[in-house]
């Protein structure tokens, strides 16, 4: 049991770390070059649809509304998000994707969905149900466990 935990853990690092350089990768090598990989979660949080306040798309992300002021900023010089003030609560700032964001996100989700799809290739429905599992498991240990740590704190 202690050797298969021990591969468990090499692969789900390695897996952690292939991802994020993937990213990086497409986002580098692509016509979307001008987007680092933390804008484009940024962009992923504001979502297609429906302007979202800074608040709300902060807490999504875990930084502060400082720090995504700092992102939207630069995404808005580069033409991929516009912000507006909410008109009934003047203190209130709405971002929301302009069309060249719209793209992106659709790009970005396009990369995520083919890399699901070529995990899964081959794989049963069971198989898929169990991966499924683990990763929801996964999901609820890293919430439950570190969702609530103040910045500094110790993740132990």
């Amino acid at each position: 049991m202690e050797k298969n935990l021990s591969a468990v853990n090499e692969l789900f690092a390695g897996v952690f770390n292939d991802i994020l350089n993937i990213e990086e990768k497409v986002l580098k090598n692509g016509v979307f070059n001008d987007v680092s990989v933390s804008e484009a979660r940024t962009i992923e949080a504001i979502g297609m649809y429906e302007p979202k306040n800074m608040s709300d798309v902060s807490r999504k992300l875990g930084i502060t509304v400082g720090t995504l002021t700092v992102a939207v900023t630069n995404l808005v010089k580069k033409g991929y998000v516009v912000r507006e003030r909410c008109v009934k609560d003047r203190r209130v700032v709405n971002i929301s994707l302009t069309k060249k964001g719209r793209v992106f996100y659709r790009f970005y989700d396009k990369v995520h969905s083919d890399m699901i799809k070529e995990i899964t290739v081959g794989m049963s429905e069971q198989e898929v149900n169990v991966l499924n599992e683990a990763l929801s498991n996964l999901s609820k240990y890293l919430i439950d466990k570190y969702n609530n740590i103040k910045r500094g704190e110790a993740y132990v």
